[in-house]
């Protein structure tokens, strides 16, 4: 039987993996170190060159729906790991058929939420994480997708501004639909708090969480802000035509959130007395669009939203208010962000994503002054920051080191 791989990015070196081996007797010569999450297939990390793969076994049909239903996500922007390829053909030494092999780009600077807890997450930062999978399921939901099997073990996070970024990891169970329901929605959300209020005991069994932390309580906070999401961005609002400021004020509230409203339903009665607006369309990363057209940086949205408020005080201080918001940002830009970077020691770079970093840098500066009674100088506190705090850190990236550690491909 051929192998036949079936790619969106075209990668030569893929063929070079040993594929007429099972996944599950792949050796350090492929695989590398990377934590993975609990899956029902078995999955294996490897290296090719300077890009990361997850690769996961499974029947070839579903590993063509899930690599098609994970491309539509990428299309409508959606948080979800970029699809590889498929591969399938696969037979062992003996010419007995293998498992199909769905691959997919490792998220950089992510983690499963066992490997969070494991690098020393303590329970104050449950919250956090929950609201990071609420709005990656509002979002989802929000496209018609219907995920099916909400769980941690089906995200990976990553670090933003202190919070977390969520990404769906495993869309086995997805669906993209024309519209969804209320039930659909009710059923994803129920599914969650299932998986969520399980994984949470599993924690605790472990001694990985907090025995005092009480699942039920972290189940009821799922819910609760599911739902004050779901209502800030999709409620209908009535008002009386003299109070017509709701409209600006209501899109205020949405970009706080952190996302644009790409679409209003705006709707006066017969008299022309009252009106009823609904946001149709919104989309989350209003802060990382603004950022991004400033000053080209690329990260999550709530780091974005420290960067500008970083760029707002930098405009106060020097008195820039009458210049060019992109030329002050340019000069941020080189005269803070990236000297800041720069400081960071090759063999540090794999602990925090840089925009992490800068926002670490900050809190830190913070902490270091109030103890000072003074403000502390940027790059002072960046070299304390480098010295005391990030050498303590995990590494949460393979860095090329850590691959010739465990051989190239």
């Amino acid at each position: 039987m051929p192998l036949r791989i079936v790619a969106s990015r075209p990668d030569p070196a893929i063929v070079t993996l040993p594929w007429s081996l099972p996944l599950e007797e792949w050796t350090d010569q492929h695989v590398v170190p990377l934590p993975r999450g609990l899956s029902r297939h078995v999955v294996r990390i490897v290296r090719l060159g300077t890009r990361t793969y997850a690769v996961k076994e499974t029947v070839a049909e579903i590993a063509f729906r899930e690599y098609r239903l994970l491309r539509d996500l990428h299309r409508l922007g959606l948080p979800a790991v970029a699809p590889q390829g498929v591969v399938t053909g696969r037979v062992d030494a003996h010419g007995e058929e293998l498992p199909a092999a769905l691959l997919t780009q490792h998220l950089r600077f992510s983690l499963p939420y066992r490997s969070l807890f494991a690098h020393g997450l303590s329970a104050d930062s449950l919250p956090a994480l929950v609201d990071a999978l609420v709005v990656l399921l509002v979002r989802l939901h929000l496209a018609d997708f219907f995920w099916g099997d909400v769980s941690l073990s089906n995200v990976l996070f990553r670090r933003n501004a202190g919070g977390f970024a969520a990404y769906l990891v495993d869309a086995e169970t997805g669906e993209l639909r024309s519209t969804l329901s209320r039930q659909m929605r009710e059923y994803d959300l129920t599914i969650a708090t299932e998986n969520v209020f399980a994984e949470l005991l599993d924690l605790q069994a472990s001694r990985s969480l907090d025995a005092n932390v009480e699942p039920h309580d972290i189940i009821a906070l799922i819910q609760e802000r599911y739902a004050a999401l779901w209502a800030e961005l999709t409620d209908v609002e009535e008002f009386h035509t003299g109070e017509m400021w709701r409209i600006e004020q209501r899109i205020e509230r949405l970009n706080d959130l952190g996302f644009d409203v790409d679409e209003l339903d705006i709707i006066t009665d017969f008299d022309g007395d009252r009106v009823r607006i609904q946001p149709k369309v919104v989309e989350l990363g209003h802060h990382r669009r603004e950022l991004q057209a400033l000053t080209g940086l690329d990260v999550e949205d709530a780091q974005a939203r420290r960067l500008l408020n970083d760029i707002a005080a930098f405009t106060a201080h020097h008195d820039l208010g009458r210049e060019d918001r992109n030329l002050v940002a340019y000069r941020w830009l080189v005269d803070v962000y990236e000297p800041l970077v720069e400081m960071i020691p090759d063999d540090l770079r794999g602990k925090l994503e840089p925009a992490e970093f800068f926002h670490e840098v900050l809190v830190h500066r913070w902490y270091l002054s109030e103890r000072a009674g003074r403000e502390v100088d940027i790059r002072e506190t960046a070299a304390d920051y480098i010295a005391n705090v990030l050498v303590t850190k995990p590494d949460e990236v393979v860095t090329a080191e850590s691959a010739e550690a465990v051989g190239d491909v």
